[in-house]
């Protein structure tokens, strides 16, 4: 069984910044991708950063140059550090692991930003 557990996130002002960790845990025996979505309310979920064996990073276009995912694979853990946050940056923020053919997701972690 693959667990993921996710910390960060919380509240904070236009400008400010947070960090999101996930570790993955359990039977993975290779991970191809490791990235977070978000989930604003009244919105489909969609890729914020995805970090993948084969194809290196992409950001989303409203987050690039902002935030940094990066990826520690002995750990199987991923951060994503988000700068400059802005009030559209708020959502439910969730990790996402692939390891062909299974995906798992967390449980999700709420990131708002106020003006």
């Amino acid at each position: 069984q693959v667990q993921l557990v996710e910390s960060g996130g919380g509240s904070v002002q236009a400008g400010g910044s947070l960090r999101l960790s996930c570790a993955a845990s359990g039977s993975i025996t290779s991970i191809n991708a490791m990235g977070w979505y978000r989930q604003a309310p009244g919105k489909q979920r969609e890729l914020v950063a995805r970090i993948s064996s084969g194809t290196g990073t992409n950001y989303a276009d409203s987050v690039k140059g902002r935030f940094t995912i990066s990826r520690e694979n002995a750990k199987n853990t991923v951060t994503l550090q988000m700068s400059s946050l802005k009030p559209e940056d708020t959502g439910v923020y969730y990790c996402n692991v692939v390891a062909a053919p299974y995906v798992w997701w967390g449980q999700g972690t709420q990131v708002t930003v106020s003006s």
